[in-house]
């Protein structure tokens, strides 16, 4: 398969330590574009990682009619202006999460993705791990029975400073952390959801410090969420929690979203305890490799317009239930 020239807009940690690390992994990706607020910040970005060319704005790199793919980093409020320049300049786009700030903004992105012929993908790199494909598979061959129970937790530090704090970029936990929560158990639940409850506790910046909700869908089955920037102030802790419970039996897990490396869930049945094994590579060339394919021709994104849709509408019922 071709390379696909790849640009990325913008500098961001999410960028630095986790996305670029895993474009240099990835199958037929090529660093090509890097573009910061400021040149001088791309330049370093570019002296880092090997990419060919540098601007110092993004307006810069989606006119580079080379750039084939773009990757955005950017804060939550300027998802939707840029996902939408770069769509409309015939790019293909991974957006990171939350894609969007409400399922409209979605739902427009979507569309302009369609207009232009050109694939947007929600950047959920967890969801390409084998280790969700591996729990899918469990829940798909009845080892557990029917699912009538999920739980789910991702706890992470406070901050002194970042943009998380702040509304007007989009910030709070359940932005930040809960969105990885509900996809999670969209992905386990084949329903739609029926009843969504949901209260937080909020900073005196005016963003949820910490979320809980509960959702019963329509197939009866119950889920239930929790999700918080607490854990000191920057400390670097976190606290992650999955537990799937089922009429023949259950699963547990404190395996990491986004996790890498030899990992493992354990399976309550009847018959006794199963330890599963799985090996999980980068997640974040797994969904910049599995974009190179659907360019390519050889694939259709595996995060779809309809999973990331239902999510944000799911999300919008538990903003109004917070009051956010």
């Amino acid at each position: 398969m071709a390379k696909i020239k790849w640009g990325v807009l913008g500098t961001a940690n999410i960028a630095r330590w986790c996305t670029i690390p895993g474009m240099k992994l990835a199958e037929d990706c090529e660093l090509y574009a890097i573009a910061g607020r400021s040149l001088e910040k791309a330049e370093s970005f570019k002296q880092d990682f090997g990419f060919q060319k540098a601007y110092g704005s993004y307006e810069e790199l989606i006119a580079d009619k080379d750039v084939q793919a773009v990757y955005i980093p950017l804060p939550n409020n300027l998802h939707l202006k840029w996902v939408k320049e770069a769509l409309s300049a015939g790019k293909h786009v991974i957006c990171e999460k939350p894609l969007a700030l409400n399922a409209d903004e979605a739902k427009e992105m979507f569309d302009t993705a369609k207009e232009n012929g050109v694939y947007l993908m929600e950047a959920y790199a967890y969801l390409h791990s084998p280790y969700v494909e591996s729990l899918k598979n469990d829940i798909a061959d009845g080892v557990i029975g029917d699912v009538d129970y999920i739980e789910t937790a991702f706890v992470t530090q406070g901050y002194k400073e970042d943009i998380r704090l702040h509304k007007d970029l989009g910030g709070g936990a359940m932005y930040d952390l809960g969105c990885y929560c509900t996809t999670m158990i969209l992905s386990l639940i084949d329903s739609e959801p029926e009843y969504v409850k949901a209260s937080a506790e909020f900073t005196d910046l005016g963003v949820d410090a910490m979320t809980s909700g509960i959702i019963r869908f329509e197939n009866s089955v119950r889920a239930a969420f929790n999700v918080g920037m607490v854990l000191g102030e920057n400390t670097n802790a976190r606290y992650d929690r999955l537990y799937i419970h089922g009429s023949k039996g259950s699963i547990r897990s404190e395996v990491e979203y986004n996790q890498q490396g030899d990992a493992g869930y354990r399976v309550y049945t009847a018959d006794g305890l199963v330890e599963r094994k799985v090996s999980i590579p980068q997640n974040y060339s797994l969904e910049i490799a599995q974009m190179c394919r659907c360019i390519n021709g050889n694939g259709t994104p595996h995060v779809t317009p309809e999973f990331s849709i239902k999510n944000a509408q799911l999300m919008d019922r538990v903003f109004k239930e917070i009051g956010y």
